[in-house]
């Protein structure tokens, strides 16, 4: 019990502000509420959508907080919840403190305390997920489940929220914006891109991550191919961060069980070694709601034993494995993507602070440039052997998010099925609890 020393925060006591925001329910929002909100952007509307952040955020705080705190007290004391729960409080604290936002100075300083706060919750993913290992066989594993996909849901909600505001005021004092300015389908309004083409992200991703692996496994390691095909045209609103982190992760974990089952096979005498491996097969599938994007590999399929965990955050056998790789990840990006690794996290953490000071979007030849926020942007710090057993349990999260889902069928032997379903319409609120589990009763 050792490691369960650590004393507890004196903010665990109930407090009766805590109450009233708890007794607050939280409003969701969809997709093309954001769109339509940010379309013409006036400073009425600006000034509008930062008093909904000033209170929205510390009520889905406040929620999250309760949930801690009707946690064992064996998990409480743990301390990467312990220091968890001291972000949080003080987020809360500072948000609930804030006065209605006024005038445009008000709505900056706000912005600045927002920054901040983005900033110092970066270590918030890594902290949580040692938290749960460490806790795994104190409280029953679904339990534990329950409660980190709830704080991580909520988690994404209100950095969407909090960022979507960040970037409509950049968008404000940009030097080619004025007040009612229409934006064309090809361009972003805050986080939200327009025009999601299914099958520049599948390739943008593919050729992200074989550039990382080709780079990871040397020159000699042959690579699957990615073949896309379907529905090329299909497209939907969508935050990009989003859909490049499911993607990346399904992309990345193809690749990576197709060419190292290809090496394998070469290193025992495979009877044609010099055959390139099995090419990954992407199908994007449109209806009249709903995009579905069919990611298929022969890599070889899921191990049955590893198929119990494969969407929790407790890794069973796996847990110490997990921790110790978690212990190389200090922190994870508002896009649930690694930052670097301890030693470069310096360099990476300046240039973050840069791009808050000079954030822009172009699109390019059909490319498109996020100065921050960019999955791909962080997805090559992670060698391949470094594996947090995140990457499914939190993909699902984010297809849930905004009402889609994401499904794995492994036939042992031979390879996997992977299907993201997302709903294109943009017309489903998030999918957050909006009260405390306590009182869902």
């Amino acid at each position: 019990m050792a490691r369960y020393s650590h004393a507890p925060s004196p903010k665990w006591r109930p407090v009766s502000v805590l109450d009233e925001w708890v007794a607050r329910e939280a409003r969701p929002i969809s997709l093309r509420q954001l769109m339509v909100f940010g379309r013409s952007l006036t400073e009425s509307r600006l000034l509008s959508s930062a008093n909904y952040v000033r209170t929205e955020l510390p009520t889905r705080i406040a929620h999250r907080i309760r949930d801690m705190q009707q946690l064992p007290y064996v998990v409480v004391t743990n301390p990467h919840m312990n220091e968890v729960y001291d972000l949080y409080y003080t987020a809360f604290d500072t948000f609930r403190k804030v006065r209605e936002i006024k005038t445009l100075d008000d709505n900056d300083r706000f912005c600045k305390t927002i920054r901040s706060m983005l900033r110092a919750h970066l270590t918030v993913i890594p902290k949580l997920a040692m938290g749960i290992l460490e806790c795994n066989g104190l409280m029953d594993a679904a339990e534990l489940d329950k409660f980190m996909n709830t704080i991580l849901r909520s988690r994404i909600s209100r950095r969407v929220i909090a960022e979507q505001h960040l970037a409509l005021t950049e968008t404000f004092h940009a030097p080619w914006f004025f007040p009612g300015a229409k934006l064309s389908e090809t361009e972003f309004i805050g986080e939200v891109f327009l025009k999601c083409i299914a099958k520049d992200v599948v390739s943008r991703c593919g050729k992200a991550v074989r550039e990382i692996l080709q780079r990871a496994y040397g020159p000699d390691v042959q690579l699957p191919e990615i073949h896309i095909d379907g529905h090329l045209d299909a497209n939907f609103p969508y935050i990009l961060s989003h859909l490049e982190y499911i993607i990346g992760e399904l992309l990345r974990n193809s690749v990576q069980a197709v060419a190292e089952r290809h090496q394998r096979r070469k290193d025992k005498d495979h009877p044609d070694p010099s055959r390139p491996p099995p090419p990954i097969e992407v199908t994007i599938c449109e209806s009249q709601q709903h995009v579905i994007i069919r990611i298929s590999d022969q890599g070889g399929g899921i191990p049955r034993e590893v198929m119990p965990y494969l969407w929790s955050f407790s890794k069973g056998p796996a847990t110490g494995k997990i921790l110790a790789n978690l212990g190389k990840v200090p922190k994870m990006a508002a896009t649930m993507q690694e930052l670097q690794l301890e030693q470069h996290g310096q360099a990476h953490d300046d240039h973050e602070d840069k791009d808050n000071e000079n954030r822009s979007t172009s699109i390019e030849g059909g490319e498109i440039s996020r100065d921050i926020n960019s999955s791909l942007a962080s997805l090559s710090s992670r060698p391949p052997n470094l594996r947090l057993g995140m990457g499914l349990p939190l993909s699902r999260v984010y297809a849930e998010y905004w009402a889609g889902s994401l499904a794995l069928h492994s036939l042992e032997g031979y390879g996997v099925d992977a299907f993201l379903q997302i709903s294109k319409l943009g017309n489903k609120n998030e999918q957050l609890t909006t009260r405390a589990t306590m009182d869902a009763v």
